[in-house]
Parts: C-alpha cells; sequence; structure tokens
C-alpha cells in the first residue's frame, strides 16, 4: 500500500489526543461536570477511531487485499465505527444534562460545527463504499481519517475553551488541596 507511512503518522497524532484526553480526564481527581466529561469523552472516542480507521488500510493490505476491496472494507468499518460512537456518545447523561443546559445558539453553533466535519467524513466514506470514484479512493479515505483528526482536535479546543477560570488565593474553599502539611 502506498501510503503506509501517512496512515502510521496520522494514528501517532490520534493516540497523542488520547493521551491528552485521558491526561485531562485524570486531573484533579477527574472530570466533574458534563462539559469536561462530554468533550473528554469526544477527544478520546473520536482520536481512538482515527487510530483504527488509520491503521485499517495498513494491516488489511498485509493480508493481499487492495483496491476497492481494500478501500470499501476500511469504510465500511469506518463508517460503522464513526456512527457507532456518535451514537453511543449523543446518549450518554452527560451529553443529555449538556443539550439542556446550552442556549439554543450554543446548541446550533456546536452542532453545526461537529456536522460541518461529520457530514463529509460519512460522504467521504459513502463514496468509497458505493465505488463511485474508484481512482480517488485513497484519496477519499484519507480525508475521512484526516477530518476525524480535524474532529478530534476540534473536540480538544472545545474541552479548552470550556473551562472555567481557575480558582483564585481569595476563595481558599476552591484551591486545590496540596499533600503536604502546612505548617
Amino acid at each position: 500500500m502506498q501510503d503506509t507511512e501517512l496512515f502510521m503518522g496520522l494514528a501517532g497524532i490520534a493516540g497523542v489526543f488520547v493521551g491528552f484526553g485521558a491526561l485531562i480526564s485524570v486531573r484533579a481527581g477527574g472530570a466533574n461536570d458534563a462539559h469536561e466529561v462530554t468533550y473528554i469523552r469526544a477527544v478520546v472516542t473520536v482520536a481512538i477511531w482515527v487510530v483504527i480507521a488509520a491503521l485499517a488500510p495498513v494491516i488489511v493490505s498485509r493480508y493481499g487485499v487492495t483496491g476497492h476491496r481494500l478501500w470499501a472494507a476500511c469504510s465500511l468499518l469506518a463508517l460503522v465505527l464513526l456512527l457507532g460512537q456518535w451514537i453511543a456518545n449523543e446518549r450518554t447523561t452527560e451529553s443529555r444534562e449538556l443539550g439542556a443546559a446550552w442556549s439554543r445558539a450554543q446548541t446550533i453553533a456546536t452542532v453545526a460545527s461537529y456536522l460541518g466535519l461529520m457530514i463529509p467524513t460519512i460522504a467521504a466514506l459513502i463514496l468509497v463504499v458505493l465505488g463511485l470514484f474508484p481512482d480517488q479512493e485513497p484519496a477519499l479515505y484519507l480525508t475521512a481519517v484526516g477530518l476525524g483528526l480535524f474532529l478530534g482536535a476540534f473536540s480538544l479546543l472545545m474541552l479548552v475553551f470550556s473551562q472555567g477560570p481557575p480558582p483564585t488565593a481569595s476563595d481558599p474553599a476552591e484551591l486545590p488541596a496540596t499533600g503536604g502539611s502546612s505548617a
């Protein structure tokens, strides 16, 4: 397969996103509100999807599968996993709480941004599965994986911007506890 190194690099980048999501989730005792939990879950699940989608053609091609059969099988796997994780994430308690807490403008902006990446990703995968552009299948698949990486980056950015300001010294009750003793 021609783009093995590229797909391996994308999987590596997505692996870093998984690490960031895990690191953020365990900091200061873990995520404690619907915003944090929802965005951490999005970062991690999308990044894991990118890892799987990026590695799939590398692995499957080692079995001698080439051409449309390779790209269609990987696209079908990627499509099923993407839609499955999306549905699973949307059905969580935290996602429903977040949706209920948001204003209509926040909901529209976030959904539009998210779908702005999801729709082309899904479309690229469907085009490959249908075999409508056989000469472009590797490019369409790579586009879907790249958009998935952008989706993970967008989710990480949303997580960062959803954080409130750090507690101030003027309110000691909000400062994190330290392990040392005060003398």
